[in-house]
């Protein structure tokens, strides 16, 4: 519970709990750590309230950063980390090609932004970008600047 009238910043506070269940072995070293997103959520916080208590661990040697894939307990190198199995991005990218092949998202019409993206699957704004890039890179999506991203016409979708 945090104390929001206190004389301790919250991300200060974030930083103790995550601290507490680390030392605790409640998160083991190389485990995942629950995204900046899911800290936002779980303690009602901006997103720069999070990194800011995520960055105090990583400063600490508590945690550690691996971009697409996540924060994980301890310090690089040290623990073997939760493997998952496809990295994020690639699994939003799959999940989007899913709703194309669908047709829950059709030719030449947007796909979901880049904001619906962030909060249907609770990952860092990098981690949606190298979604969509992937999406394009495989001509699934074209980009319109300003505009956002589409579906690409059937006929330029991969074959397979």
């Amino acid at each position: 519970m945090l104390d929001h009238d206190g004389d301790t910043h919250l991300y200060v506070q974030i930083a103790e709990i995550i601290r507490r269940q680390i030392l605790h072995g409640e998160l083991a070293p190389g485990n995942a750590v629950p995204s900046e997103a899911a800290i936002q959520s779980q303690f009602g916080v901006a997103r720069t309230t999070a990194r800011r208590a995520f960055h105090m661990l990583r400063e600490e040697g508590l945690i550690y950063t691996v971009q697409g894939e996540g924060t994980f307990v301890g310090p690089p190198g040290e623990a073997p980390r939760e493997q998952r199995r496809t990295p994020l991005y690639r699994q939003i990218a799959d999940d989007v090609i899913a709703r194309i092949r669908r047709g829950e998202l059709r030719p030449r019409r947007p796909i979901p932004s880049e904001t619906t993206l962030l909060q249907q699957y609770d990952v860092a704004r990098e981690t949606v970008r190298r979604a969509v890039a992937l999406l394009r890179e495989e001509k699934w999506v074209y980009t319109v600047p300003q505009r956002g991203s589409f579906v690409s016409p059937e006929e330029n979708w991969p074959k397979g």
